[in-house]
């Protein structure tokens, strides 16, 4: 849905002001009189925009929730706190719905959803040797993503990140890094370089490598 948003949002916005002045148009034709239409059309513009723009990215990150949660990458559901790397490059743009299809054929994703609320959980990174990988933690509350670890940000050592909720008081572990959410609850989607077919076992060894566990833990 937002590819098609962005396709074709333009064009469908052209083709709705086109039919308004058209229905307007016939009204002045007519002899009707056409405030309380333009006053309609004010009022449904003005609430529908700020309501569009404050809700649907709340709708599509509940929608990535909803998939991971209830049918996973092409496995079935991936628990919270959990995150499932996919085993083909392929994967997600053939066979698992386009969740996290970005059209490249060179990546293999991981996903999953993060509930913090009953405490932090530690993301371990192995040693990536160089190799570009990129983990983004996205804000459902506001569609933004608020932290990445990856190559270009952290490097490719390995690594452990204390992903942590507001409010967290705890105490960090010597060695780790924090990332504080803003929310409890948390996307994410990583991506995991492939330079070709005899690489792919190399790479999924890596990415199933990259995951979660409870701080108490």
């Amino acid at each position: 849905m937002n590819r098609l948003i962005l396709k074709y949002g333009r064009p469908l916005t052209v083709a709705i002001l086109l039919i308004f002045g058209w229905v307007i148009f016939r009204r002045i034709v007519n002899g009707d009189d056409i405030i309380p239409l333009a006053l309609a059309a004010v009022i449904i513009w003005g609430l529908g925009t700020p309501a569009f723009i404050f809700f649907w990215p709340r709708l599509t990150v509940h929608g990535y929730k909803k998939a991971i949660l209830k049918h996973g990458l092409g496995q079935g559901p991936i628990p919270v706190n959990t995150l499932y790397a996919v085993p083909g490059t392929s994967s997600p743009s053939a066979s698992h719905g386009s969740l996290m299809a970005t059209g490249a054929d060179d990546l293999l994703y991981i996903g999953g959803w993060l509930d913090l609320g009953k405490g932090p959980q530690v993301l371990h990174v192995p040693d990536m040797a160089e190799r570009y990988f990129s983990l983004q933690f996205t804000d459902p509350s506001t569609s933004a993503n608020f932290a990445y670890v990856g190559k270009r940000t952290t490097g490719t050592e390995v690594g452990d990140y204390v992903l942590s909720g507001p409010g967290w008081k705890g105490v960090m572990p010597t060695g780790m890094t924090q990332i504080s959410s803003p929310a409890n609850s948390v996307l994410v989607i990583g991506r995991v370089f492939v330079e070709n077919d005899d690489d792919l076992p190399a790479a999924y060894s890596l990415a199933k490598q990259i995951q979660l566990a409870a701080l108490k833990q």
